[in-house]
């Protein structure tokens, strides 16, 4: 009926009432007319259709002045409504909120004002607030919760009976039973995380706000009671014996849950590659409560360096974790790839393995970089050294067809035993980790290609062509910046996008404006649609390498062992499918958003927390962003902080296009990529914040030297 509603309404630019609509659709009975009623409900309320104080209805698209979007609110009270599509933000001031909190769905009114686009709230279209993380604090004498994040502004009462056990200065989950306000809520203590000063409790903390599982239920465990901690003669009928072969893996020092493990040898000119997953799906079936947590979760979260799994450690860490010299259970893709990096053959297989070694990038990186060789290493030097080989083939192909490397540097937490940040690293990459990207590349996409050829529904991991008029606007900044790009931008293409950051890859700034550009791209998801992959170049492209870590390719594993291993491609089971990988695609896609921010958090503050011991040295940084209170600095080992406008000697003015502070006699410009000597002056754990204030030859005065 949704779909009739709109071709109804889609040419009228006057509001219909129910029965008119209902009229139209030919609609006889009052059953009719009350569903007629509560589809309008939804529709209105996803923003599709606009309904007025005289409960009539228009669709939204054809409305000359209203809007819907994702109200997010900054700490000062006021707003930007995300309206998506490309279009700008707009503008909220606080006073023109109307009610409306952090994250809410709205429907604005907007105008221009000046030539800025700004707006007001009309009416809250949905508020998901359900579980809210914070602390208990005393406000005269009295325990009274205080929601972590302040963009918030709410007021949360609690249950009496719910604070029983709460002391001042511990965090915890408040889940929101009824509004009771504006912008007040009534709730309860669901769980006491643990003091705000205990270790760990900051990082569970943030995870919990974002909606992420920190503990497995009862049934969860209850079901592991029933999973081997070895492998059974049984559970290898029906699969390829690779125990004999050379095969490994290569991770981080510390990781313990390994997924992917690597076997390449040489046929005159071409490469076989075998690139060995675990066979997750083999011990999470369908219809259990691992699986349906597993779907829940929705991937596994990394957290500086506490890691919420996905899958209990017993899967993870034990039977599903491809540890060395023990038989696991794997499905492999093995692909014979040509000497320009084609692949020119592949095989798709369920197999068992016995990993020969537990690598670590920091000794491959030794035997490829350093030609060094650690003790243990000697018998797979050969070995590595044709996967090396291989990978810079596949590389160079990548390149070719306009593979972009944004070359964005990552920034490393080091804590103490009690959870400190004591230092912030950036994280290096070397030829192993390259090598380990470029064969899980090749095997996601072989993996891809197949079922896409067999045409049946699957799960794909795609990346949307940029929005043309976000293009412009960074070839704008590029220009108005003074820098002169030979790469015709009119085309927007991976190969065009790879030129720009090649001709800028030599300059000072280069991080920055690379930063720049990849947030004016949109972001890749999980969707049953193929539009192909832009990033990579790619036409087809899945997750299928880390099921332990990660739904999707824990279903990509599922639908392998179905269309492939059993053949069941009958009209049931791919209308199944066709309905139930939406479900997985969009929960997947919002369970890594969760775990994204999570993670940016999680960083922000121990930033906060690491640099609260720093207080007055000096270093040298890059501005990387300004805004019309001050600019952002950032410091060689990435940690950034603010210099606040009022800090600065004199009025500067704000100039959004030239992403610069000017000051009011020209005689001072601050704008992004330029080099800065700056002191910390403050930093807050709790608030994630960290103050600069400029020092030394920013205004002519004594150079002061860096401890970077």
């Amino acid at each position: 009926m949704k779909e009739q509603i709109v071709e109804i309404l889609k040419n009228e630019t006057k509001a219909k009432s129910v029965i008119e609509i209902n009229d139209k659709l030919g609609l006889t009975t009052v059953e009719e007319l009350r569903e007629l009623e509560k589809i309008l409900a939804e529709m209105t309320r996803d923003g599709i259709i606009h309904e007025s104080k005289q409960h009539e209805f228009l669709l939204m698209c054809n409305t000359k002045t209203l809007q819907c979007g994702i109200l997010h609110v900054n700490k000062n009270g006021n707003g930007f409504v995300e309206v998506g599509d490309g279009k700008p933000d707009i503008f909220i001031k606080a006073d023109r909120l109307n009610g409306a909190i952090n994250n809410d769905f709205v429907e604005i009114d907007f105008f221009s004002n000046h030539g800025e686009m700004e707006g007001k709230v009309l009416k809250v279209l949905k508020r998901d607030l359900k579980d809210i993380v914070g602390e208990m604090t005393k406000v005269k004498n009295k325990l009274v919760f205080k929601p972590d994040d302040e963009k918030l502004n709410i007021i949360v009462k609690l249950a009496k009976e719910s604070t029983r056990q709460c002391v001042e200065g511990h965090k915890v989950l408040v889940r929101i039973v009824k509004e009771i306000g504006t912008r007040t809520f009534f709730g309860k203590v669901i769980k006491i995380i643990g003091h705000k000063n205990d270790p760990g409790v900051d990082i569970i903390s943030i995870a919990l706000k974002h909606g992420i599982e920190i503990e497995f239920n009862e049934e969860v465990i209850n079901e592991l009671k029933s999973i081997p901690d070895t492998v059974s003669d049984d559970d290898l009928k029906n699969r390829r014996d690779l125990t004999k072969e050379i095969i490994f893996t290569i991770d981080g020092d510390d990781t313990k849950d390994i997924d992917d493990a690597i076997s390449v040898t040489k046929n005159n000119d071409n490469y076989i590659l075998g690139v060995h997953i675990a066979d997750v799906s083999h011990y999470v079936r369908v219809g259990t409560n691992l699986y349906e947590t597993a779907f829940s979760r929705g991937t596994s979260s990394y957290l500086a360096d506490t890691v919420i799994p996905m899958l209990p450690h017993q899967l993870s860490n034990g039977i599903c974790s491809l540890n060395p010299e023990v038989i696991r259970l794997t499905i492999t893709c093995e692909m014979t790839i040509n000497n320009k990096g084609k692949v020119i053959d592949y095989n798709i297989f369920p197999s068992y393995i016995k990993s020969k070694k537990q690598m670590t990038y920091k000794n491959v990186n030794k035997i490829l970089m350093d030609n060094v060789v650690p003790d243990g290493y000697e018998p797979f030097v050969n070995t590595l050294k044709i996967m090396n080989e291989l990978a810079k083939i596949l590389r160079k192909e990548k390149e070719s067809r306009g593979y972009i490397d944004f070359g964005i540097d990552e920034a490393k937490v080091v804590q103490d035993e009690k959870g400190k940040a004591i230092d912030i690293i950036k994280r290096t990459v070397g030829d192993g980790e390259k090598l380990i990207e470029d064969f899980m590349i090749a095997a996601n996409e072989t993996v891809a290609t197949h079922i896409n050829n067999m045409d049946l529904p699957f799960i794909y991991r795609v990346h949307d062509v940029p929005n043309s008029d976000k293009i412009e606007d960074f070839k704008n900044l590029l220009k108005q910046l003074g820098y002169k790009i030979h790469t015709n931008m009119s085309k927007i293409t991976p190969i065009t996008m790879q030129k720009v950051l090649n001709e800028l890859r030599d300059k000072k700034e280069f991080a920055i404006l690379s930063d720049l550009l990849l947030r004016s791209m949109k972001k890749a998801i999980y969707s049953t649609k193929n539009i192909g992959h832009f990033g990579l170049a790619l036409q087809n492209y899945t997750h299928f390498t880390s099921p332990i870590r990660r739904f999707p390719d824990l279903t990509v594993h599922r639908l392998l062992r179905t269309y492939l291993f059993e053949n069941r491609i009958d009209m049931e089971t791919i209308n199944f499918n066709q309905k139930y990988l939406i479900d997985v695609a969009s929960n997947s896609s919002e369970m890594e958003v969760a775990s994204i921010e999570s993670e940016r958090d999680v960083l922000s503050m121990k930033m906060a927390e690491f640099m609260e011991s720093h207080i007055g040295e000096t270093y040298k940084g890059i501005i990387s962003g300004v805004t019309n209170f001050g600019f952002f600095v950032e410091l060689e080992n990435l940690v950034q902080g603010l210099v606040h406008i009022s800090s600065l000697d004199g009025y500067y003015e704000y100039v959004p296009e030239l992403l610069s502070l000017i000051k009011d006699d020209n005689s001072q410009k601050f704008r992004v990529g330029d080099e800065v000597t700056i002191v910390a002056t403050a930093a807050n754990k709790e608030n994630s914040t960290i103050d600069f204030e400029l020092v030394g030859d920013n205004y002519g005065n004594k150079k002061q030297e860096s401890i970077f």
